[in-house]
């Protein structure tokens, strides 16, 4: 069974058709839309501050949603796929993104629709990724536009999928 508690009185609250696996630990003031699934070991920690997720999200294996207390929050749009391992920390990120594995993104950073953070990248506090952008490296800067290939390729496809893979759990 998951672990979904909650703190200082606030429950996590998820909308409808969504998965969580076995293992992973959803606690306190978190707000997830429909079709949302958190992936074994995936933590999303809102204890310190409010957690909102966006429809069709996915927080795939190992990876950490948290914020810092009094200070930030973290806000992801729909269509988001969190990539196994990243940590994602106080920050907005936008409709229609990729967060690819291992990324770290920090406080008070705003990810833009359809963008993709790559796999490792770091994105520190306080940086805008302009909406279209691929980011890499550490720290992040932009290495091109998303092409509409990538959008719908990667970005889409990923959200899909992994709506397509919880149904094979909720059975």
């Amino acid at each position: 069974m998951p672990v979904i508690l909650p703190v200082n009185g606030v429950s996590p609250q998820m909308g409808q058709d969504c998965y969580v696996a076995p293992n992973a630990t959803i606690v306190g003031d978190v707000q997830m839309g429909d079709q949302c699934s958190v992936w074994f070991n995936a933590v999303v920690r809102g204890d310190v501050n409010s957690i909102r997720i966006g429809n069709k999200v996915n927080v795939q294996d190992g990876a950490v949603i948290h914020c810092t207390f009094e200070r930030t929050q973290a806000i992801i749009g729909n269509n988001v796929s969190i990539g196994h391992n990243a940590i994602v920390h106080g920050c907005v990120i936008d409709n229609n993104v990729l967060i690819g594995m291992g990324a770290i993104v920090m406080d008070n950073a705003r990810i833009g629709s359809n963008s993709i953070i790559a796999a490792g990248a770091v994105v520190l506090e306080n940086t805008v990724v302009e909406p279209g952008s691929i980011y890499a490296g550490v720290p992040a800067k932009k290495v091109k536009d998303v092409s509409q290939e990538l959008i719908h390729g990667e970005i889409n496809r990923i959200a899909e999928n992994y709506i397509r893979y919880s149904s094979w759990f909720k059975g």
